[in-house]
């Protein structure tokens, strides 16, 4: 009985743990953990949640797999000897960026900026007395009548004066005395006010800047010497619609003679803009700027869109003085033929593409070449947010015959320089000065919106004669004459108006697409 008795306990106690054991494993069972009997409900959603799993995880595995193989066909098209492919790489994106960063990819030998021998010291800087003397022409004057006009053929001047193609080709053949064509016909609109005629005429040394349509608003030089803020006269030509939106955007002052000022900027509002397009109307001042300003000696043209950082008398110095030039320009950073960059100027719509391929075969038909390294020319293409000249005779015509090609073609600038540098040979003489060289004058500010118009849109013949539709992809312009559709009213003429040759059988040079960038 003394033995039975702790048997008897220890056998209750050890009967007591089964049944809790037991009553544990009972819920597992139920809540479908251990394995055993399991309803058909919990099994199907074990299946279910395995099954959302893996499809998930599958789903992962093929997108890595696809930004990878994304990623390796972006470096391997950036890297690419294939034309085409390097044509589509962007190579400004931030994946390359943030692959060049991890050291995935070698950084690329930038040329986007490089130093400038310029002087040191601007105080001692020797500036030239008198002028370059003139050695081919020695006298230049305008047309300034609108001879159309006088014939009762057009209601009113237009700015560039009707050219015809027989005056053209004579404005090439140079001789001691010429008169020719340079805009700023009587009543054809870009006039200045008296008062600002009055203060420019005080000034011999100018740089100046441009902003139409509203896009832009001034930015201040900086690094200016004490001498240069005295010696030079900073203009900032602009119309209506950039007056408005700087006044609106930033302070302007205003001085006893009605002057306006934003910092060290002269704004000089032209007056009834010349153009339809603004695009077009930018170039008044920015190739005719020894119009806009007769008395200048000197200019430093600067795009709206710079910040100047480089003191203007040893821009003066460097470009000019130094290899006693004229004429200084920077090349273009990516193209060197006219066909190149109007092959870019198509694929970025910056004009209609039928009137820039019908510019080309005008200039292709009259025998300009692409640039090849056998040219006597560093480039045919410029970058012309920049041009710095002096006002000789020879520069002016230049500058004239520039601009008339302009006036009468695309407003695309970059397309006609080459051409009138070939039309004049070796008479011309003219620095152009490499492309980093050009990026370490300014800073580049973004536009504070992109321009856009119409015409710029436009792909075909029967969307330039009204007879197609365009989607609006920017600000329209009002048209002069709506039965012409998007043909512009006061310039372009020249594409408009026959020309004394067949063009039908004339074939555009190849291009080789060989940068996005244009």
């Amino acid at each position: 009985m003394e033995n039975s008795s702790p048997r008897s306990v220890s056998f209750r106690t050890h009967r007591r743990g089964e049944r809790s054991g037991l009553s544990m494993l009972s819920k597992d069972v139920e809540g479908g953990v251990f394995p055993g009997k399991v309803s058909p409900d919990s099994a199907m959603k074990i299946v279910c949640k395995r099954g959302v799993i893996r499809l998930l995880l599958v789903g992962v595995i093929l997108w890595v797999v696809l930004i990878l193989l994304a990623t390796l066909f972006h470096v391997w098209s950036c890297h690419s000897s294939i034309s085409f492919l390097s044509a589509m790489c962007n190579k400004n994106s931030t994946v390359l960026d943030m692959l060049r960063n991890m050291g995935f990819v070698a950084k690329p030998q930038l040329q986007h900026r490089c130093p400038i021998p310029v002087a040191n010291d601007p105080d001692k800087i020797v500036i030239p007395e008198g002028r370059t003397p003139d050695e081919i022409v020695k006298k230049l004057t305008y047309v300034m009548e609108d001879e159309a006009v006088s014939d009762k053929t057009q209601s009113s001047p237009l700015f560039g004066g009707h050219e015809s193609w027989s005056q053209r080709k004579e404005s090439f053949r140079l001789k001691p005395t010429m008169k020719v064509h340079c805009g700023f016909i009587r009543n054809g609109g870009g006039d200045m006010s008296p008062a600002d005629i009055e203060y420019a005429e005080k000034c011999r040394f100018v740089v100046a800047s441009g902003i139409f349509d509203g896009y832009d608003v001034p930015h201040q030089p900086s690094n200016l010497s004490p001498r240069s803020k005295k010696l030079f006269c900073f203009f900032m030509v602009v119309d209506e619609t950039s007056l408005e939106f700087i006044s609106k955007n930033v302070t302007v002052r205003e001085d006893n003679n009605g002057g306006k000022w934003v910092g060290i900027w002269r704004l000089v509002l032209l007056k009834h803009p010349p153009y339809d397009e603004p695009r077009r109307n930018g170039k008044v001042p920015k190739i005719l700027t020894h119009r806009l300003f007769p008395k200048a000696q000197y200019s430093i043209w600067i795009d709206g869109k710079m910040e100047l950082i480089v003191d203007p008398l040893l821009i003066l110095e460097r470009y000019l003085w130094r290899q006693k030039n004229t004429f200084a320009i920077s090349q273009h950073k990516h193209h060197h033929s006219i066909y190149e960059e109007a092959d870019a100027n198509k694929r970025r719509k910056r004009y209609a593409r039928p009137l820039i391929d019908l510019h080309m075969k005008i200039y292709r038909y009259e025998g300009m070449e692409p640039w090849s390294p056998q040219k006597k020319t560093i480039s045919d293409v410029p970058e012309g947010a920049i041009i710095i000249r002096e006002h000789t005779a020879m520069s002016n015509l230049f500058s004239c015959l520039w601009f008339n090609e302009v006036d009468l073609f695309t407003p695309r600038d970059q397309l006609s320089f080459g051409y009138v540098l070939y039309r004049l040979g070796d008479s011309f003489r003219f620095f152009m000065f490499p492309n980093c060289e050009y990026y370490s004058l300014f800073i580049l500010h973004p536009h504070i919106r992109e321009h856009s118009s119409r015409i710029e849109w436009v792909t075909s013949w029967s969307q330039l004669k009204g007879n197609g539709t365009i989607k609006d992809k920017g600000k329209d312009w009002d048209q002069a004459n709506a039965k012409n559709g998007l043909v512009e009213s006061r310039g372009g003429l020249g594409l408009w108006t026959p020309y004394p040759a067949n063009l039908d059988s004339v074939i555009l040079p190849p291009v080789a697409r060989t940068s996005k960038a244009g």
